[in-house]
């Protein structure tokens, strides 16, 4: 490790990834190791914390040795510990706190609680080294809708929030509802493209007195009584014109919203992260809606939109900078809001 570069073994546990990764200044991946739990939740239909919970303490040790190994590092060579710590899963968010803590306090090394929405916002950095605040971002994931401004490296403003079903979350249970299974949002992300996304008009949500706020429960609401009521009359249904229609109709409040506050606010530069914003009909829609009204977009390639550890190490490096430590009685907090610090 030369003078003049941070390296941080970076941890996330906060759903149902176990995952980690050494990150170089906040940019530079060394190593990203992922443990995948989706084909044992499978069989359940979605994640089941204890099982999840569980599956961690049992791969922890051997993903975090896996990073130092593929990032040919030792821990004498790390300069500190990241962990996400929330929000999440609060059994799930343990086992990787407990990991950090342990390593760190062995290792003699800074220990960095991490936000996770920070993490996935940082994911923009590792391959768009040019992103620098202010800018505008939208954070679509499993557990979190999030309109928000980012003023500082860790700093933010939130616009607007979902005040109900996150995006993923709805795109789970109606994946769920036609039959697809888990997890929704590839399976739906593959069936609408064989789909005619104008085959059914589904409703867009505005929530009263709040332009940028999120509300997709009515979506939700309203496939599923489109699916009663073709079994009532027996009509059949067409799980790719399904599947197609209520993508079209998450995308496009996605997107109205995203660049009506960007408009409004005159911020230039979009940036989007989580889980859903590897759906490929959000990606070309985002895209070729920010370059319609001449804004910059940015969005990190799939392996970075779900969970995992780089990101987490490019969030903690600016935290690092900054002077920020946590301390050793870091908790996992799996309500965390986006700004607290740990």
């Amino acid at each position: 490790m030369s003078a003049q570069n941070i390296d941080i073994l970076a941890i996330e546990t906060s759903c149902d990834e176990t995952a980690a990764a050494v990150v170089r200044n906040g940019r530079e991946v060394l190593s990203n190791v992922i443990y995948t739990q989706i084909a044992l939740h499978t069989v359940y239909g979605g994640v089941v914390p204890e099982i999840a919970s569980r599956k961690h303490i049992e791969k922890i040790n051997y993903v975090v040795q896996k990073a130092l190994d593929d990032a040919e590092m030792t821990l004498d060579e790390i300069d500190a510990v990241a962990v996400t710590a929330g929000p999440g899963l609060v059994g799930a968010l343990l086992v990787g706190v407990a990991e950090a803590k342990a390593i760190a306090w062995a290792a003699k090394k800074p220990l960095i609680g991490v936000h996770h929405i920070e993490g996935h916002i940082s994911a923009n950095y590792i391959e768009h080294p040019e992103l620098e605040p202010p800018y505008l971002g939208l954070i679509v994931s499993g557990g979190h809708t999030h309109l928000v401004v980012v003023k500082d490296w860790s700093e933010f403003e939130i616009l607007g929030r979902t005040v109900d079903d996150a995006a993923g979350e709805a795109f789970d249970k109606v994946a769920r509802a036609i039959g697809l299974g888990y997890p929704g949002g590839p399976k739906i992300d593959k069936a609408a493209k064989e789909g005619n996304p104008d085959a059914i008009h589904f409703p867009k949500a505005k929530v009263s007195g709040s332009a940028y706020d999120f509300s997709f429960s009515g979506l939700k609401s309203a496939v599923l009584n489109y699916l009663n009521h073709a079994e009532m009359v027996h009509e059949e249904v067409n799980p790719a014109d399904l599947a197609a229609s209520f993508q079209k109709a998450v995308v496009e409040v996605l997107c109205d919203h995203t660049v009506s506050a960007a408009r409004d606010l005159g911020i230039r530069k979009v940036a989007m992260a989580g889980g859903v914003s590897a759906n490929s009909a959000l990606r070309a829609a985002m895209q070729k809606t920010c370059s319609e009204n001449g804004l910059d977009f940015y969005v990190p390639s799939p392996v970075y939109c779900t969970d995992n550890a780089a990101m987490i190490g490019a969030a903690a490096y600016h935290e690092y900078l900054s002077g920020y430590r946590s301390g050793w009685d870091l908790n996992a907090v799996p309500n965390l809001r986006l700004g607290e610090h740990l």
